[in-house]
């Protein structure tokens, strides 16, 4: 008689190994007997397979995949989702983190997201939440979290090999990577005066974006920004033609983008404006696209165009602020531009910081982003790969602080400017490298804007001597222009034969005409 079998409890790790052996068509009896667990549980892998992958994704890459067992979720699953979002984001940049910052860190989400409940950050929630994402102890107690430098030197030397052995040149080498955007942000001191910056109606924002930037290893091909936010369709995208847009946007609920967005947009958009890149510079249509460790990407082997001449490396884990080349600057460049523009977009338009943050959409904010990328120089990526590619930064041209000039410039325009004569270099340079949670970073809330639109504006009494009116009946208002442009604005969205720059004059002109209205309102009052 046979014996009872002992129970086995996998790890997070080896039902990620077991999904790739499933992928790679090896049998359930077989991994059944493999690991020691019965077929059924197999079965329940397979079947939850998307969940186990999502998770996977959102854990620390270096050790909690290796241990973690169980998928148990945290009370607060959003605060969880911000909390881990903003820890790796720390440790990407390699600043320390105790555990009384990750503790202050959770409390100031916790009120920021308007949660309700009795939530303390206690030791006890701090190690809760270190075991959900594998999180080792050296990490939370004020080390510096730094790259892994022997790993990343041999994956240099190896890559060099690979790219000799492979005979490929700089323009058939991609690299691609995604960051968070919170996008509906200005710095805290051009809003309002200091004195009212800490009053309930003000708040860090948390609309947030996923962007991810791909291009090759010369600059010279960029491929459309990749978007990913939470709603299918925003209310700002009525009526309008996603085709049309300047980006390549997706949808989910994950923090990060998830293994099937990841895979279609490789499929469907970077394997055929690869091929068509290389084809019009007259060579073989063969490529590599780089990647970070994250286990929610598809294994290498999976990821590849139909002829096989297009394929996938993944750089090993914790080298990403070393080597991974959109990280050594090109992101970073991205949002100081984004940030730029929104801030330039705000002094032109000439309105209040309440109507401003009223107005602006995620539509606004992806065309920004778009521009902000279209406007990153093919030298600045070039030189983001000097570390896997030596010399290939040799003719991209001097290195110079873009961002410095940036807060240089808009600290002096903004001084002379109504409601920003507080700003100066150092709140500029500090909200373009803010996170979410950064007090150079807020917005309006809700409620505030909404109170204060209550108020109905004073109108200037209809001028019955306007002898210089010609056709008084003719007479167009401001409100009424701004309402055509927006319907022109929809119209162009829908079309699939418009020009970018066609849309970008039209956007341009609503600022314009914005600004006027600004301007009549604040006469009629005096």
């Amino acid at each position: 008689m046979l014996g009872k079998r002992k129970r086995v409890v996998l790890t997070i790790k080896d039902k990620l190994d077991i999904i790739k052996k499933l992928e790679e068509g090896i049998s359930f009896k077989k991994l059944s007997v493999v690991y020691g667990i019965g077929e059924s549980t197999v079965r329940d892998i397979k079947k939850n397979k998307d969940r186990i992958i999502s998770y996977a994704s959102n854990s620390d890459p270096t050790s909690g995949v290796s241990r973690r067992k169980s998928m148990k979720s945290s009370t607060y699953e959003e605060l969880d989702r911000v909390m881990i979002e903003w820890f790796n984001q720390q440790k990407t940049d390699g600043i320390p983190v105790s555990g009384a910052i990750c503790a202050k860190q959770a409390k100031f989400f916790f009120d920021a997201l308007g949660m309700e409940g009795d939530f303390s950050a206690s030791s006890g929630w701090l190690t809760r939440f270190k075991q959900r994402h594998g999180i080792p102890k050296a990490a939370s107690q004020g080390t510096k979290l730094k790259g892994d430098e022997t790993a990343a030197s041999e994956f240099c030397g190896n890559f060099q090999e690979f790219i000799e052995r492979e005979n490929l040149q700089p323009e058939q080498i991609y690299g691609a990577d995604q960051t968070g955007l919170f996008w509906k942000c200005l710095p805290s001191r051009t809003l309002v005066l200091e004195t009212k910056q800490n009053t309930s109606g003000y708040r860090s924002s948390r609309e947030r974006i996923i962007i991810m930037c791909c291009a090759n290893a010369t600059g010279l091909h960029k491929l459309n920004l990749c978007v990913v936010g939470k709603a299918k369709r925003p209310r700002a995208f009525k009526g309008a033609d996603l085709s049309n847009f300047p980006v390549t946007y997706f949808s989910q609920k994950s923090a990060w983008i998830e293994h099937s967005v990841f895979r279609q947009w490789f499929e469907k958009y970077f394997v055929p404006q690869v091929q068509k890149h290389l084809k019009s510079k007259g060579l073989l249509e063969k490529a590599v696209l780089l990647l970070d460790f994250p286990p929610a990407h598809p294994q290498e082997e999976s990821l590849s165009s139909d002829d096989g001449r297009i394929t996938v490396k993944y750089l090993p884990p914790n080298v990403t602020s070393l080597i991974q080349p959109m990280n050594q600057g090109v992101l970073a460049m991205v949002k100081r531009y984004y940030r730029a523009g929104l801030l330039q977009k705000y002094m032109d338009e000439g309105t209040d910081p309440k109507m401003f943050w009223k107005n602006l959409t995620v539509l606004d904010a992806i065309y920004e982003v778009s521009r902000a990328w279209n406007m990153v120089k093919s030298s600045t990526i070039a030189r983001a790969w000097k570390k896997l590619l030596p010399g290939n930064e040799e003719n991209s041209g001097l290195s110079m602080d873009e961002g410095a000039i940036f807060a240089a410039n808009l600290a002096t325009v903004l001084q002379n400017t109504e409601d920003c004569e507080h700003v100066d270099i150092e709140n500029i340079d500090q909200w373009f490298d803010s996170q979410s949670s950064d007090s150079s970073c807020r917005v309006l809330s809700d409620s505030e804007g909404v109170e204060d639109q209550s108020k109905p504006a004073e109108q200037k009494p209809p001028s019955k001597t306007r002898k210089t009116d010609v056709h008084p009946e003719k007479h167009i208002s401001h409100k009424a222009a701004l309402e055509w442009t927006e319907n022109l604005l929809d119209y162009l969205e829908q079309q699939d034969d418009m020009l970018l720059s066609d849309k970008l004059v039209l956007r341009r002109l609503r600022t314009i005409i914005r600004r006027k209205q600004k301007i009549h309102h604040h006469k009629s009052r005096q």
